[in-house]
């Protein structure tokens, strides 16, 4: 069996099919922004190869012969194939990267997901697939892409950008702290039971309790399993919490919860939110979340219901 011959250059059809649609050298010239020389050029070099004439050349105009109007049908088709083909590459749904995050439970409720519409219309190419736990996600083990962590970072085998620090103060239910039960100085917060979330390390308390010199050794902790518990408990009366001010905005703002010694505000440059990451380069989906992240934490600014009381900045 013969092999077949190649076929004719591209450019060379491209140009007798321009011409034929148009019957114009000049005018397929302008389409294809070559020359009218450039265009007759091309079409000989088709006619040898095909060893056919396929127009017939007039004084002022060109037309097709039987040969060109039977190899014009058959190009023609052939174009109008490559352009569908292509049109339905360029307009396929584009598949979406997916991108599995570690959080918090309490992160991902109370922050994250009043703002995830923004990061879908931002980037409707990727899927968030939150993992909210207690325990840290080992993104060095593939368990998760990235995550978002509380603390003060320092965390072996990652890189962790600091997203945004917190602002930590006591809150309470307005009820808790009325008349004679009212906060008069810090060592005053050991009359309540103070509730906090699971923690390896009681970090927050800690470094409230020793920028405003209380001794937390005889209190009564309530050790609730997640920050979201604690959120409710305070509301419901329950104790005094340590107040995570990024996460319980909206209710300081409606009077729900309320300072219950707005003085002793802790400003700790070394507490806050953190981006986690493998070491190493990342996806082009964690850039894009991780540059979103920090767009969103510039404008999450503290307003004037969290600055209510003087703030007192925590030692570095």
């Amino acid at each position: 069996m013969s092999l077949s011959r190649p076929l004719p250059p591209l450019l060379s059809l491209r140009a007798f099919e321009a011409a034929a649609r148009r019957m114009s050298f000049s005018q397929a010239a302008q389409e294809l922004f070559v020359t009218q020389s450039a265009v007759s050029h091309h079409i000989q070099k088709l006619e040898a190869d095909l060893g056919v004439a396929l127009f017939e050349r007039r004084t002022r105009a060109v037309a097709l012969t039987s040969h060109g109007e039977a190899y014009y049908a058959k190009v023609r088709d052939a174009f109008e194939l490559l352009r569908l083909g292509t049109e339905q590459i360029r307009s396929r749904p584009r598949e979406k990267a997916t991108l599995t995050v570690g959080l918090l439970a309490s992160f991902a409720t109370r922050w994250l997901a009043p703002r995830l519409r923004a990061f879908s219309a931002a980037y409707p190419d990727i899927a968030l697939q939150l993992r909210p736990e207690i325990a840290l996600a080992d993104v060095t083990a593939g368990e998760v892409d990235v995550a978002i962590r509380y603390g003060r970072g320092g965390w072996a085998g990652v890189h962790a950008q600091r997203l945004m620090p917190e602002r930590l103060s006591l809150v309470c239910a307005p009820s808790l702290v009325t008349g004679k039960n009212r906060l008069r100085k810090p060592q005053d917060v050991l009359r309540f039971p103070l509730l906090t979330s699971y923690s390896k390390h009681s970090f927050e308390w800690d470094a409230w309790a020793r920028r405003f010199d209380v001794d937390l050794g005889q209190t009564q902790m309530v050790q609730l399993h997640d920050y979201n518990i604690v959120v409710e408990a305070a509301l419901d009366g329950q104790g005094v919490a340590m107040g995570r001010h990024r996460l319980i905005g909206r209710h300081l703002a409606s009077g729900e919860l309320v300072p219950a010694l707005p003085e002793a505000i802790l400003d700790d440059a070394r507490i806050g939110w953190w981006f986690v990451t493998p070491k190493g380069s990342l996806s082009d989906a964690a850039a894009a979340f991780r540059d979103w992240l920090a767009d969103a934490a510039r404008q999450d600014a503290f307003d004037a219901t969290h600055e209510s009381g003087s703030s007192v900045a925590g030692k570095n």
